[in-house]
C-alpha cells in the first residue's frame, strides 16, 4: 500500500542577491547559490568562511571557563591521589554510553582498578540516577560519583548521596529546574551563572570538555584527548544538538578519525553497519547511533559500554554481533508498535493538535522511536506512554519549532517527573492521571502553538539549473559537512524537470533519471517514500523537485544521485 505523504510547505530561506552575498563571491571564490547559503548562515567574511570550511580543535573554548569546572577538577583528581572509589554513572542511551565510554577510558590511565561505570536499566530503573545505584555504590564504598548525561534534577538520588558521604559531580546538559541538586560541583553551560560561551554541547561534549580540563590541569596537551573525539560525534550527532560553534569543530574532527583511524568498537560497528571508508552525519545517524542505542532499549546498555570500551579487534566483533542482532529484533518491533499506534490516531475522530498515545504493552524501549515515526505521518507534538513499574511512562517528540519540553511542564502537576529538552523529553505518571494528562497537554498545545508549525515544511536553499551542478559546485558543497541541526544539508529547487525513465522499488521509493530542457547532463534521482507522485513522473508533463545532492557509494562505486525531499507541479 502506497502511503500518500502530507503535502509540505515550501519555504523559501535564500535571500535574494545583494551586496553581502557578491562580496562573499568574490572574496572565497564559491558559485552564487553556495554563497548565498553561506549568508543566510551568517558566514560573510573571508575569516568566518575560513573558519567553517576548515574546523580547528585550536578554536575550542576553554573548559575552565563553565561554572564548576575548577571545582569539579580539583575533586576528580584528589580522589584520584587518594585512591578513592570513584562510579562514572551515565544515561543508557547514545549520549549518555558514549560519555561513559569516554571518561572510563580517560580515568583508567590513572587508576584503572579504581574505576567502575553503571548504566541504568532502562526497564527497572528508569531515566535518571537510581535510589538503587546510589546504595550499590555506598556498598561497594564509592566515594565519588561522575554523573554523565543525567543528573540535573536528580534532587532525590543526589541528597541520598551526600548523606550516605558520597560526593556527586554533575555533567549533564539538559535544560536545569527551578533549583539544583545538592551536588559537588555542577557541569552544566544551561545554569544561570555559567558565562561559558557555548551552552548545547551534547551530553558527552560535557565529558569532553571535563576530561579536556584534567589535561589542562595535569600539564598535558590536549591532543592526549583527541582520539575520543569519535565518541562526541556520535553524541552530537544522534542527540540532535546544532551542529555550530564547538559542535561543529568536535563533530568535523571526530568524523575524521572515524574514517582514518576508528576504535576496535567503532570499526565493528561499521563492519556489521556495511560501512567502509567515507561516514556522514546519516551514518551516524541511521546506521551507527541506532546500533549504540539498541542495547539500551533491547536488553541492558552495560552492553554496548563494554563495546566501546573494548581495545581487542576480535572480541570488538564478536559484542558488535550480538548488538546487531539486537537491532534486527529492534526494527520488528519498531515497525510493529508503529503500525499500532496509527491506528489508534486513526481511530481519534477528535481534531487535536497533539497525539497522546498509551499502551501497556508497548516495549518501553523503542517507544521515543515510534513517536518520530508518528510526527512523520502527521506532524504533531507526539508522547506515546507505556506501562513500566506499574506507572505510564513515555517519550515525546516535537515538530521543528515546538518547545516539547515547555509544553510538558506546564502539565507538571499531573507528572511523576519529567525532563529532557525543547526537540525530545521523557515522563512518567500514575495511570489513573493519563486521560487528565491527554487533555491537558492539548489544552497546552492548541493554545501555544502556531498553526503554521502544524504543516511539514521543507526549506529551500537555493534554486539550481542542472547546468549549475558542476564538480567545483559539488566539490564546495561537500565540504560544507557535517550537516545537521543548524547547519543542514541544503535543500535545491529544480523547475521544468522531466523524468526520462523511473521505477518502483519495494512499492514505496521512486528511482528516476531526470533532465532539463537544454541541459545534456542526466541525473539519478531518488524519493524516499514518495511512490505516491508517480502519476506526476509519468504524465510527461514537467514538475519542480527539492532535493539534496549526495553521493551514493555501492560495491566501491561512487556515484552522484539527488535525494528528492518532495514534488510539486511546475506552474
Amino acid at each position: 500500500m502506497v502511503r500518500h505523504p502530507m503535502p509540505k510547505h515550501w519555504v523559501i530561506r535564500y535571500p535574494k542577491e545583494n551586496e553581502k552575498i557578491i562580496l562573499l563571491e568574490k572574496e572565497i571564490g564559491v558559485p552564487t547559490p553556495l554563497s548565498t547559503i553561506l549568508v543566510d548562515r551568517s558566514i560573510e567574511t573571508f575569516d568566518s568562511a575560513k573558519q567553517f570550511f576548515r574546523p580547528s580543535l585550536e578554536a575550542l573554548h576553554d573548559p575552565f571557563l563553565m561554572l564548576g569546572m575548577g571545582r569539579a577538577v580539583a575533586r576528580l583528581m584528589q580522589a584520584l591521589y587518594r585512591s578513592e572509589q570513584i562510579l562514572i554513572y551515565g544515561d543508557y542511551d547514545v549520549d549518555g554510553t558514549t560519555a561513559v565510554a569516554m571518561v572510563y577510558l580517560f580515568l583508567q590511565q590513572f587508576s584503572g582498578s579504581n574505576i567502575r561505570y553503571y548504566v541504568p536499566d532502562r526497564m527497572l530503573e528508569g531515566y535518571g540516577v537510581s535510589l538503587q545505584a546510589i546504595e550499590q555504590a555506598y556498598q561497594n564504598g564509592v566515594k565519588l560519583i561522575l554523573t554523565l548525561d543525567c543528573g540535573i534534577k536528580a534532587y532525590e538520588a543526589i541528597a541520598s548521596a551526600v548523606a550516605l558521604g558520597i560526593d556527586v559531580i554533575v555533567c549533564d546538559h539538559h535544560e536545569v529546574g527551578d533549583s539544583l541538586p545538592l551536588a559537588y560541583a555542577i557541569l552544566n553551560p544551561k545554569q544561570g551563572d555559567c558565562t561559558y560561551p557555548f551552552k548545547e554541547l551534547s551530553g558527552c561534549g560535557i565529558a569532553f570538555k571535563f576530561v579536556q580540563a584534567c589535561c589542562k590541569y595535569n600539564g598535558w596537551k590536549y591532543e592526549t584527548v583527541y582520539p575520543y573525539l569519535d565518541l562526541v560525534a556520535i553524541s552530537t550527532a544522534c542527540d540532535m544538538v546544532p551542529l555550530v560553534d564547538e559542535n561543529r569543530i568536535l563533530t568535523y574532527h571526530g568524523i575524521k578519525q572515524l574514517a582514518q583511524n576508528a576504535r576496535p568498537a567503532l570499526q565493528a560497528l561499521m563492519e556489521v553497519a556495511s560501512l567502509a571508508g567515507n561516514v556522514t552525519m546519516e551514518d551516524l545517524l541511521f546506521k551507527i547511533g541506532p546500533r549504540v542505542n539498541v542495547a539500551g532499549r533491547i536488553g541492558h546498555a552495560s552492553l554496548v559500554v563494554q563495546l566501546l570500551v573494548e581495545k581487542d579487534i576480535k572480541q570488538a566483533r564478536t559484542l558488535a554481533q550480538v548488538i546487531n542482532q539486537q537491532n534486527l529484533l529492534r526494527r520488528e518491533l519498531d515497525h510493529t508498535i508503529t503500525q499500532e499506534a496509527l491506528s489508534l490516531i486513526a481511530k481519534n475522530t477528535k481534531l487535536r493538535k497533539s497525539n497522546v498515545l498509551f499502551n501497556p504493552d508497548w516495549h518501553k524501549g523503542i517507544i521515543g522511536i515510534v513517536a518520530s515515526r508518528c510526527i512523520e505521518q502527521h506532524h504533531k507534538p507526539t508522547i506515546v506512554l507505556t506501562l513500566s513499574n506499574g506507572k505510564a511512562t513515555g517519550s515525546a517528540r516535537s515538530v521543528p519549532g515546538y518547545n516539547i519540553y515547555e509544553a510538558i511542564a506546564s502539565c507538571s502537576a499531573l507528572l511523576c517527573q519529567y525532563g529532557g529538552h525543547a526537540f525530545a523529553a521523557g515522563l512518567t505518571l500514575p495511570l489513573e492521571n493519563i486521560s487528565d494528562f491527554q487533555e491537558m497537554f492539548e489544552e497546552v498545545v492548541a493554545d501555544t502553538i502556531a498553526d503554521h508549525l502544524l504543516i511539514p515544511r521543507q526549506s529551500i536553499h537555493a534554486l539550481l539549473s542542472f547546468q549549475d551542478i558542476t564538480q567545483k559546485f559539488v566539490n564546495i558543497l561537500m565540504q560544507m559537512a557535517p550537516f545537521g541541526l543548524g547547519n543542514p544539508m541544503p535543500v535545491f529547487v529544480s523547475n521544468h524537470v522531466y523524468a526520462s525513465s523511473y521505477s518502483l522499488l519495494k512499492g514505496q521509493h521512486l528511482k528516476l533519471q531526470l533532465y532539463q530542457l537544454g541541459c545534456k547532463q542526466h541525473y539519478t534521482a531518488i524519493g524516499f517514500g514518495l511512490a505516491a507522485y508517480e502519476s506526476l513522473v509519468a504524465s510527461g508533463n514537467p514538475f519542480s523537485i527539492a532535493y539534496t545532492i549526495a553521493y551514493n557509494y555501492f560495491l566501491g562505486n561512487k556515484s552522484l544521485q539527488l535525494i528528492i525531499k518532495d514534488f510539486k507541479e511546475t506552474v
